[in-house]
């Protein structure tokens, strides 16, 4: 078999079922099978899937694992050359597979492959990124990333002035839609599952390139992302969960150092955002940026009082009393 395919799905039926339409009805020229993670939904994904969409495998993992063990799960049953990593709120458009497969053929340099990924408006959505250093995530911070222009010394978190529309080798792509070859991304163990959710697939394309392989981008295939979904479900669970995995990332590539100097950095990210969305909210008040100001809020007093070490190391964090917060974790 040519292609595995490994869908990760938590309550995501109504974006599930457009999405495996989408993989039935537009992938023409390519064996491939269809897995879905399940990580214990109860709107009835499994069922619906297994009624609508009798070719696709289920995998259920009976509660939510998180992003990376729910698709090491799917990962350890795929049989296909190639296995790509799709999110359920995603739809592949016609052909993009076929074009794809070849693509990753005329590349043999490459262990991971991305490709062009569009808001539900047809506008890019910055999928392909650089790796994270303290000084790229503070320019992002600080919202410096216009200095690129003046030289890669000034990089941040984006490929400042690149859209997307060229081929091109790039550090990571998004785990909304992330190819890879099955043996080198089994060789690999998958996805680190000390990442519950952000920084999996940065890590993992980071050892695909340790690994001495690239990570290759191409304009020709093409995906929608309506992206978020569960973010905007539970926004203060996902952002104190981004944070931890910062922590971690940084941890394993940088060392305790680096753990520490990314508090900083978030402390900084979290500060500056918070003062201005409360001018903004000061100016023209809406709900909206009352809940992202509560948001911000909580996530400073959980980041001041986090030890990044003890937290990497053994688990220590602080606890919250917010009512809110207890709500949602």
């Amino acid at each position: 078999m040519t292609l595995s395919i490994v869908i990760i799905c938590w309550n995501d039926w109504h974006f599930l079922k457009a999405c495996l339409s989408s993989l039935l009805t537009d992938t023409y020229g390519v064996d491939y099978e269809i897995i879905v993670s399940d990580n214990g939904s109860t709107d009835g994904s499994v069922e619906r899937v297994r009624e609508c969409f009798p070719s696709v495998r289920v995998i259920e993992n009976g509660a939510n694992v998180g992003f990376a063990k729910g698709n090491n799960a799917g990962i350890r049953e795929a049989v296909g050359e190639y296995i790509l990593i799709l999110n359920p709120d995603t739809v592949v458009h016609p052909g993009s597979l076929s074009r794809w497969l070849m693509f990753a053929d005329r590349h043999p340099e490459a262990g991971a492959f991305g490709c062009r990924v569009l808001n539900p408006d047809g506008s890019y959505q910055e999928s392909a990124r650089p790796f994270p250093t303290i000084g790229r995530a503070l320019l992002s911070a600080l919202y410096l990333r216009p200095l690129a222009r003046f030289g890669k010394l000034f990089q941040s978190d984006r490929y400042y002035g690149w859209a997307g529309d060229t081929e091109r080798t790039v550090d990571w792509q998004s785990g909304c839609c992330v190819m890879f070859r099955s043996h080198i991304l089994k060789s690999l163990g998958g996805f680190d599952e000390r990442f519950f959710y952000h920084y999996e697939e940065v890590d993992l394309c980071r050892r695909v390139w340790k690994a001495h392989y690239t990570v290759r981008y191409t304009p020709t295939v093409t995906i929608t992302h309506w992206g978020g979904q569960s973010v905007g479900r539970f926004p203060l669970r996902f952002a104190l969960e981004t944070s931890r995995n910062r922590y971690r990332y940084f941890y394993k590539h940088f060392g305790r150092s680096g753990a520490t100097r990314c508090r900083w950095v978030i402390l900084t990210h979290l500060r500056i955002r918070q003062l201005g969305y409360g001018v903004l909210h000061l100016i023209r008040p809406t709900d909206a940026l009352k809940r992202r100001l509560s948001t911000y809020r909580v996530a400073i007093v959980f980041n001041q009082r986090l030890d990044p070490i003890a937290f990497v190391e053994n688990g220590t964090e602080p606890e919250l009393e917010n009512e809110d917060t207890s709500r949602v974790l």
